[in-house]
């Protein structure tokens, strides 16, 4: 287990929640919602939209004073990873295997490397989403000759440490392609030089942590869904549209457990409302567990509301 800091200096005057596609496009662009905190009220400044990984690369590299959210895994369950560096593939990098090896043992420190190393590794060896989700399925093949079929989606335990409620394996590589967010926003984070608290030192005015917007929304909602597209029947397409007026109000009011409000313009409102996907509203989700983060960092034993000790492989997602 790593051990982490909490706040230092200065807190990040701009929050950013992100909600993330492995494969972004027009019909499906990456959403950011950029805000600000002010007690216990969160102010929405503005939603970007972007089509490409490469313009994220590029938002994250112009990015100061910023602290984000992103709803994409920051780490894989350990059992993956060890068998990784136990048994690697035939054609994996030495060298990076070798640097691997060594992060996921070391001591806890304020500066971990297991997070980095082995989403490097995991680009040195498979190059891209496609390689990853063979890796994936290799290694899926041999769990379940090893234990039996049904085990192979590990999850981490802050995938499951809400009751009631469980964020998707990050071994997932197809349907909700967790896995595949995964493998594309993390090196991105680490390319633009992101900290991690608690995973990777950094730029001191740039962090990210790993957001969940089911974590909130489950709350609010218990088991309602709030995304649609242009295939559902109408009737349902309904339920979903009241089911997001019900969230953003529950946001508004600061009905959650996070004891923040949202504040929004009656433009926001209704631009956030009207996306069937329900990606807007995600990336405001994002965003409001950002502020916690940021509420937390007030008090530097507080480890931004993160666990004293968080596994450097593994990672642990805000408000879990």
């Amino acid at each position: 287990m790593a051990d982490h800091d909490g706040a230092s200096g200065a807190l990040p005057g701009t929050l950013l929640g992100l909600d993330f596609s492995c494969a972004p496009s027009s019909r499906k662009p990456l959403t950011l919602a950029w805000g600000r905190r002010s007690g216990s009220v969160v102010k929405l400044d503005r939603l970007d939209e972007i089509t490409t990984l490469s313009g994220l690369a590029q938002a994250l590299a112009d990015a100061h004073d910023v602290l984000a959210a992103c709803d994409f895994p920051f780490g894989l369950p350990r059992p993956f990873v060890q068998a990784l560096c136990d048994h690697p593939p035939a054609d994996f990098p030495a060298d990076h295997l070798e640097r691997l090896k060594q992060a996921i043992t070391q001591r806890p420190g304020p500066a971990p490397t297991a997070a980095q190393s082995l989403i490097q590794a995991l680009h040195a060896h498979c190059q891209d989403r496609a390689g990853f989700q063979r890796l994936v399925d290799g290694w899926g093949q041999t769990w379940d000759l090893q234990r039996g079929e049904g085990t192979k989606l590990l999850h981490r335990p802050t995938d499951t440490a809400m009751p009631g409620i469980s964020s998707t394996s990050p071994l997932q590589t197809r349907y909700v392609p967790v896995g595949k967010m995964y493998f594309e926003g993390l090196i991105r984070l680490v390319q633009a030089d992101f900290s991690l608290p608690g995973l990777r030192q950094g730029r001191p005015d740039a962090l990210a942590f790993e957001g969940y917007p089911g974590f909130l929304s489950g709350e609010v909602l218990g088991r309602r869904s709030y995304k649609s597209d242009a295939t559902s029947p109408p009737e349902q397409q309904q339920a979903r549209l009241i089911a997001r007026m019900d969230l953003v109000d529950a946001l508004e009011q600061g009905r959650t457990r996070l004891n923040l409000r949202l504040k929004l313009t009656p433009g926001q409102r209704d631009f956030i409302v009207s996306d069937a996907k329900g990606d807007r509203l995600d990336a405001a989700l994002c965003l409001v567990q950002a502020a916690w983060a940021h509420r937390e960092g007030e008090h530097p034993t507080h480890s931004w509301g993160l666990p004293k000790a968080v596994d450097p492989i593994e990672g642990w997602i805000l408000t879990a």
